[in-house]
């Protein structure tokens, strides 16, 4: 199958799962087909797929992420040092990048953003990720029989994405002034993502602007939180020798260059 071919494939599919969307008519052209693929697969609830609807789903993701290209760690320049560990700063598409395991910044019920064509982080690593994640996660919160409380993190299997795994974690929301409490679950955040990290021997691991964007934290003071709880973990003995602060917005990288050549 061609990239075409494969997404006429999937958009069909998943036309035909959903009645509600089956009126919906498939643009003639590659980016409305795109987005209409990216809408249905954010909608779709956690549920079994087929066996040939996962290959070439597969298939067509790691040929879009062949052409957006992969980021591999290594080719990285560290922008600082902390013990023994390095800490970078790149400022790129989580999503492209390959390490041991990037962070999502997720919501309470830990499925997935399911706003059709959304720009957050977790709709992007929901997407590119395969339907496998949300089901991953679904099983999960089954299993735990609750919401995800602020300042956890569980970690799923990657599937499709360039890393070997997914932390996903919730940081808490901001409404007014930033409290103590805010300070305390967003340090959680970093530290039950690193801790869940080592546990499983990982080396490597991405961090997002956790809490900022429309969670509301002040990005300067989550960039502070941030550096501040990864230096004092890294203080300990852990398996964890590269550090990645992801950052998209161009203040952030600002931020981060401050902290982390200061």
């Amino acid at each position: 199958m061609t990239q075409t071919e494969r997404r006429r494939f999937l958009l069909s599919r998943l036309l035909a799962e959903a009645p509600e969307y089956r009126q919906l008519a498939v643009p003639d052209d590659a980016a409305g087909q795109k987005q209409l693929l990216r809408a249905l697969l954010n909608v779709r609830p956690p549920r079994d797929a087929s066996p040939e609807f996962l290959q070439v789903q597969d298939e067509y993701l790691r040929a879009e992420l062949a052409q957006k290209g992969v980021t591999v760690l290594e080719s990285l320049t560290p922008a600082a040092r902390c013990g023994e560990a390095a800490l970078y700063l790149w400022q790129g598409d989580i999503t492209t990048l390959q390490c041991d395991a990037i962070v999502n910044a997720a919501n309470s019920g830990m499925t997935g953003c399911y706003v059709p064509g959304h720009r957050c982080i977790d709709n992007c690593i929901h997407t590119f990720a395969g339907v496998q994640l949300r089901s991953a996660c679904a099983r999960l919160m089954a299993q735990q029989g609750h919401e995800e409380p602020t300042g956890q993190a569980k970690l799923t299997p990657a599937f499709n994405l360039p890393c070997r795994y997914v932390l996903h974690t919730v940081g808490p929301i901001v409404t007014g002034r930033v409290t103590a409490r805010d300070r305390t679950l967003l340090a959680s955040c970093y530290r039950a993502c690193l801790t869940k990290a080592a546990e499983s021997g990982l080396e490597s691991i991405a961090f997002c602007c956790i809490s900022t964007g429309v969670f509301c934290f002040p990005n300067e003071d989550a960039a502070e939180i941030a550096v501040q709880t990864v230096k004092e973990f890294l203080q300990t003995p852990t398996t964890i020798k590269k550090v990645i602060f992801n950052v998209f917005k161009d203040l952030d990288k600002e931020i981060y260059t401050r902290l982390l050549t200061a």
